[in-house]
């Protein structure tokens, strides 16, 4: 079972940019396809970007041109690169990831994104505030 801790949130104002990490352990984990999630106040946590372990990414509409989701498969870390953030962006991050999640592009995406509503385990996450 991978341990997975997220950093780099923060208070951002709009238009300006973070970087969070999420630095995961356990056996083998880079081998499986990654992602991240957010979570606002009184909504469901919902797919950011997911990652497979070639480096193909996914990202959800409203992340498309702004956000960019990478990893370092040596060190175990998944990045995500908010740049242009907006106030609408304000929630608590998530990385995750299941050994589930493989076979096809579209199966792995869509296994990632199923995530957001089936995994039981999850880090703390990392705040992010986007405001002025």
């Amino acid at each position: 079972q991978a341990h997975l801790r997220e950093s780099g949130g923060g208070l951002v104002q709009p238009g300006g940019s973070l970087r969070l990490s999420c630095a995961a352990s356990g056996n083998g984990l880079s081998f499986n396809a990654m992602a991240w999630y957010r979570q606002a106040p009184g909504k469901q946590r919902e797919l950011v970007a997911g990652i497979t372990t070639g480096g193909t990414p996914k990202y959800s509409d409203f992340a498309k041109g702004r956000f960019t989701i990478s990893r370092d498969l040596a060190k175990n870390t998944l990045f995500l690169q908010m740049d242009s953030v907006k106030p609408e962006d304000t929630a608590v991050y998530y990385c995750n990831t299941d050994r589930s999640c493989t076979g096809t592009y579209y199966a792995t995406m869509t296994c990632l994104s199923n995530l957001a509503q089936s995994a039981d385990d999850w880090g703390q996450g990392t705040q992010v505030t986007v405001s002025s």
